[in-house]
This record gives C-alpha cells, structure tokens and sequence, in this order.
C-alpha cells in the first residue's frame, strides 16, 4: 500500500470537511491499522493546538461505564439481570418509572440501562413536558454544579418515560447516570476512581480524566474548546458537573487508541463478555445496534455492505472511536460540536471507505 498516499487522501478529506464547515472550530483524527502500517494523528481548525490535545469524548464515555461492569460480571460481583433497586436508594428510585399509570422501577435491571431499553428518559436530548431543556439551564446557569442525584430528580420532575422496561429502544443518559450511581454502590468508591483504578491505570491512560478531575500525568496541551452552537461550555461548572458516567471522560486520540486496542484483543475482557455487550442490542438508527455500551455498525442489503461493518462508540458532539475489521483499522476522533453526533459516524465511514479502496489495491498489487 502507498502509506502516504491514502494519508494525504485521508487529510485532505478530514481538511476539506472542517474548512466548509464553519461551526467546526477544532477537529481531531487518528487512524491506525497495524495490518497495512497506517499510523497517523491530525488536528485541523482555527483553535486546534496539538494531534494530541485532550478533548471531550461525548458519550463514548458510555463504553467504559459498560466495560466497569463487564469487568463486576465476570468477577461475580452482579449479574446484567440484577434489579437496580437492588443498588439504589429509595429516594431515587421513588417515581422513577412510571408509564401510563404503572410503576415499573422494580422491572428495570442492569442490563436495560446498558442497552438503553428501560424505557426511561433522556435527560439531555428529551423536551422536557414542563420548563427549559436541560441544554438551556447549562447555557443559562453556568455555574450551577449539578450532581447526579440532583440531575435524576430533575428528569423525573420534568420528563415523561416511554415503553416498559424490554419493550423498546430509547437512548438514555438518565440510565448511564442511575448506572454511574450503581457503580459507586457496589464499589464504595466515586465513579472516576473506579475508572482510574480499573481501567486509566492499567492501559497507562496518561492524558485521560474524569471530568473536574485530574489526569495521571498533565497534558501539555490545554483541553480543546468545547461548543454548544456558537457558545464555548468547555469551563461551564453546568457542563462538566452535569456530564457523569454517559459522557463525562477527557481523553486524547491515542489514550483512546489504548482503550480500544484493549478491547479487541480482549486484554480488558474476556471474548464472551465482548460478545455479549455487542450482541444484546436494540436498534439505534437504521444500521446501527446499540448493545452495553458498544455501537454495531452492521450490513444493511444494498445501503450498506458488510465491508463497513465496525464497533465502538460515538458521541453527540461528534466524537467517534471504531475498530473497522474489514482494515484491522482503529478511527478515532472528534468534530467537537454539540449535534454532531451522526455527521462524526458519517465521517468515519468515509474513513474506512477511503481505506477500503488503499488496502484492495494494496492486495491486487500483492
């Protein structure tokens, strides 16, 4: 394969699509195949420092919360079936779940919270049935500092739930925050020092953190602005208290790389556990199943071939972290805008098809 050939295809698309762009005010990539010798990073945009400056990941942080529990599973210290009312207190389990006059709380296990089949709310991306959405209480009361329990009361109070639990699919950052809260129950421990200690520590996760925390060793390079629209939130109290166990990581594109790196090759868990968080899934978008935690990108006939089919985990903000079989590729990355969320996933896809046409020439040439 020409290595720098399908580099500079790759730049000169990852450019061209920030610079038509102007919400974009700072992009990240990194692309990696050990199989074809691919390794390189790259920041683009007016206020992109560094390769390697740190970043919000989004909801990519969901796939380490799943991976926190895959880890209690095969220790044997609870069950996906287990009843969160196992773990919670009863002032946040009091009216948590009540769909068209029945209180379902008791029904909601481990496992719906992961896979996003509770039926519950979603805090951030919900309209709420009475007062501001929670994006506008972020923008207009920047340093109010939300903890977790104040945040699931909010959604209680504000927001309406959907199926009963296992009859469903609706994303829900209200379930990755009940399960951060599960996390520090079995524990006894708060959420990001369970995340240090299992996973930043043992992958050398230098640069990644939890938020309002530090990380191992401090980065050179300041975290990278963060956008709701036209407005920078990266220093709001309201956003880094208000993101928790669905969305509140700071990493770099190569610590990311390290995480999932880990994953493939079972270094992290076990290939039964892996197997499991991707194949008890509901659907997410056509093409896409959502599973503990881990997005499938899967073959959909003539839309989309197998060739395309990856794992991993994206983010609203356009963040992006995919192993790609089909080039023993890993993409990772972040547009760094609120919504984004799918435009990231698209943009990767554009990666692998990019890398797809290299590596077929590549074995032609062979």
């Amino acid at each position: 394969m020409e290595k720098t050939k399908v580099q500079i295809e790759i730049e000169q698309l990852f450019r061209k699509k920030v610079d038509k762009d102007s919400q974009i005010h700072n992009a990240y990539l990194r692309v990696h195949s050990e199989k074809y010798g691919i390794d390189f990073d790259l920041a683009t945009g007016e206020e992109s420092i560094h390769a390697e400056q740190p970043f919000y990941i989004a909801s990519i942080s969901k796939l380490f919360t799943s991976v926190l529990f895959g880890q209690f599973i095969e220790q044997g210290i609870c069950s996906y079936e287990d009843k969160i009312s196992k773990y919670l207190d009863a002032d946040i389990l009091n009216g948590l779940h009540f769909y068209k006059g029945n209180d379902y709380t008791n029904e909601v296990k481990i496992k719906h919270l992961l896979n996003n089949t509770s039926g519950l709310h979603d805090f951030f991306e919900d309209k709420p049935v009475k007062g501001k959405p929670i994006v506008e209480l972020i923008l207009d009361e920047p340093n109010h500092t939300w903890t977790p329990s104040e945040v699931i009361h909010w959604a209680k109070n504000n927001m309406k739930t959907h199926f009963p639990p296992g009859e469903g699919f609706h994303y829900s950052d209200t379930g990755y925050h009940l399960l951060g809260l599960i996390i520090e129950k079995i524990t006894g421990l708060p959420y990001h020092e369970v995340l240090s200690k299992n996973i930043l520590e043992p992958l050398d996760m230098k640069h990644t953190h939890f938020s309002r925390m530090k990380p191992l060793e401090e980065s050179p390079h300041e975290i990278a602005k963060l956008y709701i629209h036209n407005t920078e939130v990266t220093n709001y109290e309201s956003m880094k208290s208000m993101v928790f166990a669905g969305g509140g990581i700071v990493s770099t594109t190569g610590d990311l790389l390290k995480f999932m790196k880990a994953l493939v090759q079972y270094r992290l868990l076990d290939k039964e556990t892996i197997e499991k968080m991707k194949s008890d899934c509901g659907r997410f978008f056509l093409g896409i199943d959502y599973g503990y935690g881990v997005m499938n990108i899967k073959t959909i006939p003539v839309l989309m071939p197998a060739k395309y089919n990856s794992w991993g985990n994206a983010g609203s903000t356009g963040t992006f972290m995919f192993y790609h079989p089909a080039t023993d590729a890993y993409i990772i990355g972040s547009l760094n805008q609120s919504g984004y969320g799918q435009k990231g996933i698209r943009f990767m896809l554009q990666i692998a098809d990019k890398l797809l046409k290299a590596t077929k020439k590549a074995e032609v040439l062979m």
